[in-house]
């Protein structure tokens, strides 16, 4: 008898012990679920879900895996304010010590202004003070943020659409931006005037990396001068035994300085999609749609991305050449 109950305890016990483990998957199942691994990522495009915002912010070069320090410490300051991102770089084409981002809280939005108060105590821990306009029109997306989990489920599946939904349409669209509000998370990304969401200290990178391009790129170009200087004088001065007509044709050989606008938009394009971010983007010149046959909804973008035949890499998207519109 005393064997039997012996039996029927260890039973009972494993009986209890596999239900235990049921119930934990099943709430960590659970837990997932409410964090949005099913929620259907919709991308769109059309007027954006904020409007200008004025933020308090750090800028890092390094890997993106930092920036969670940098959203606790702006938390850390204020619970109450809603969290923003802003990404320059596309992780899987710029080596992790070379991506650009900014961190912070934002202070206001709209026509409400930040309170001093709320500035300096942002300023008294390394936090810098900068405002962003509405933008005009943006693509977008939105993932539910309801636990922790939310934010990694939301960057390994909304990002991923970003970039289909923009290279299949071939649309300038960038930097990233991540705000954090309530029980949301917004992912959008500037379709117009890119360089109004670029930082003083982005801005600053962008200005010397130009810089340095355009040294290097006259270095080369005095190089190759001198070599096709040395070719063409020397056909030149054996020409000139012939006859007049001769000379004058040989001088046609002489390299044509006109090239050059060619070879500097070749190199451009090779460069990160923020090469020209301080610039003006061309946006304007697409016509929005607002009744149609096509597939978005009216006041929604057409299809059809205003980049034409510019070559799109696997960069967040590529930048069309555009003028620079100074610094700011």
């Amino acid at each position: 008898v005393v064997y039997q109950v012996s039996i029927m305890t260890d039973w009972v016990l494993l009986g209890l012990i596999a239900a235990l483990v049921v119930l934990l998957l099943l709430t960590v199942f659970g837990f997932v679920v409410y964090s949005g691994l099913f929620t259907e990522v919709v991308v769109s495009a059309g007027s954006p879900p904020v409007g200008n915002m004025t933020l308090a912010y750090k800028f890092r070069v390094g890997p993106y895996g930092e920036s969670g320090q940098l959203f606790t410490d702006g938390c850390s300051i204020s619970s109450k304010l809603c969290s923003i991102g802003v990404y320059y770089d596309n992780p899987h084409t710029v080596s992790p010590e070379k991506c650009r981002f900014a961190i912070g809280r934002i202070l206001s939005e709209g026509d409400e202004k930040p309170s001093e108060e709320q500035i300096k105590r942002f300023q008294k821990y390394g936090f810098k003070i900068f405002s962003f306009p509405a933008p005009s029109h943006v693509v977008m997306a939105t993932f539910p943020f309801t636990t922790p989990l939310s934010i990694h489920l939301a960057v390994n599946r909304v990002h991923p659409a970003l970039d289909t939904y923009i290279k299949e349409r071939k649309l300038c669209a960038h930097p990233r931006i991540e705000i954090y509000k309530q029980d949301r998370i917004y992912f959008v990304c500037p379709l117009a005037r890119q360089g109004d969401f670029y930082v003083p200290e982005m801005k600053e990178l962008e200005r010397k990396s130009r810089a340095a391009a355009a040294v290097a790129e006259d270095a080369q170009t005095d190089i190759t001068g001198v070599d096709t200087m040395s070719e063409t004088s020397s056909i030149s001065v054996d020409a000139t035994t012939d006859s007049r007509d001769t000379s004058v044709a040989t001088s046609i050989l002489l390299p044509f300085p006109a090239s050059r606008g060619r070879e500097e938009a070749d190199n451009r394009s090779e460069h990160s999609y923020s090469e020209s971010g301080a610039s003006g983007s061309s946006f304007e010149e697409l016509d929005l749609e607002v009744a149609g046959d096509g597939e978005g909804a009216p006041g929604l973008l057409p299809d059809v991305g205003y980049a034409g035949s510019q070559e799109v890499t696997d960069k967040w998207t590529k930048e069309p050449i555009a003028a620079e519109r100074g610094e700011e």
